[in-house]
């Protein structure tokens, strides 16, 4: 295979605000393996609070170029065990290339990615929820307004976190989620959790911090509302630890290093009994829609990384209204722009 990279900085449409921090930014590498005439490519952004920068994703690409470059593609899921050992310190390198190997293996197939996993696009597959970054009421109603849509997940963990969810509440009909990003104390949480659900609320998304599993035992037993993890669910051996904790997780592939390591996410939650979902990381149509293709195996799905960015690096993408518009391209099903 042949590697090839380029990094960005993707600006966003508004100044991007969770309890984590603020950025009007996205910095991100897509990757490119090539083998013959075929293509394929995956992305991964960089997350400051997880210290993996773009940086040190490209000084890991040019100390081992030759080595991610001699494999045999054979199975994309031995491709990524190889990769796993390689890069064993940046899982977000192994996800852009796990990615891009199962794009290039299902275009040599000529078949769309979700069909070599087994799965079909059926009618009732998840709407996709649309984000609400933290900023003043006002600012996040006119957010809203802007983009009329059947689902908003709406980021909390400010004081005035009731009040943020009934003024919106009051210009929309729209199914809420909230995503506390472990913004709240256990106190807090038990306090808002049956407020918001009176507000409409389908569920709360890692309400505490992540590792506060007293907490959230706490609140499971609790809660009115279904409890899904980010942030306490990043790697595979997680997904047991939230079971009699959280009602479900929220698989994010660029941190749990790629599709490989989450289709046996999936499969675990599965026998657990949990609901799974799967999020973006501000990702550009590349990432979301890898996302995309694992909609059949899905509950809940946020894939809005390229509608909050100004700027996106691929063609092919398409939703309405919050809906996923299947392809019957190859691979992804998305053509980068930027060549």
């Amino acid at each position: 295979m042949t590697l090839r990279y380029w990094t960005f900085n993707l600006p966003f449409k508004y100044p991007f605000t969770i309890t984590h921090g603020t950025k009007t930014h996205q910095p991100t590498l897509i990757v490119e393996l090539g083998l013959g005439p075929y293509c394929g490519y995956g992305e991964a952004a960089a997350i400051t609070y997880y210290n993996i920068t773009v940086e040190k994703m490209v000084a890991d690409i040019e100390q081992k170029k030759q080595m991610i470059e001699k494999f045999a593609l054979v199975d994309p899921g031995r491709y990524w065990h190889y990769l796993h050992h390689l890069l064993p310190a940046n899982p977000f390198l192994v996800c852009a290339l796990d990615m891009a190997a199962w794009d290039l293996w299902a275009k040599m197939k000529q078949k769309p990615l979700y069909q070599i996993w087994n799965t079909k696009m059926e009618d009732t597959l998840p709407v996709i929820n649309y984000t609400i970054g933290i900023d003043s009421v006002e600012k996040m109603v006119i957010k809203m307004k802007e983009k009329p849509w059947p689902i908003y997940k709406i980021k909390l963990g400010s004081p005035n976190d009731l009040d943020i969810v009934e003024t919106l509440r009051k210009h929309t009909t729209a199914t809420f989620r909230v995503d506390a990003n472990s913004g709240w104390t256990t106190g807090e949480a038990m306090e808002k959790i049956p407020i918001l659900a009176k507000l409409g609320v389908e569920f709360v998304e890692q309400p505490l911090e992540k590792n506060n599993w007293e907490g959230m035992k706490l609140l499971y037993d609790n809660s009115p509302l279904p409890l899904i993890a980010d942030e306490s669910c990043v790697f595979e051996a997680d997904v047991k630890k939230c079971s009699g904790h959280f009602h479900g997780i929220n698989i994010k592939l660029t941190k749990c290093s790629g599709p490989t390591p989450a289709l046996r996410m999936i499969q675990t939650a599965r026998e657990l009994g949990l609901k799974v979902m799967m999020g973006c990381m501000n990702e550009s149509s590349i990432g979301a829609a890898a996302i995309c293709q694992f909609l059949p195996q899905l509950d809940y799905v946020d894939a809005d990384g390229p509608l909050l960015l100004a700027q996106d690096l691929a063609a092919g993408l398409q939703f309405n209204n919050g809906n996923y518009v299947p392809t019957a391209l190859p691979g992804l099903g998305v053509s980068p722009t930027f060549l």
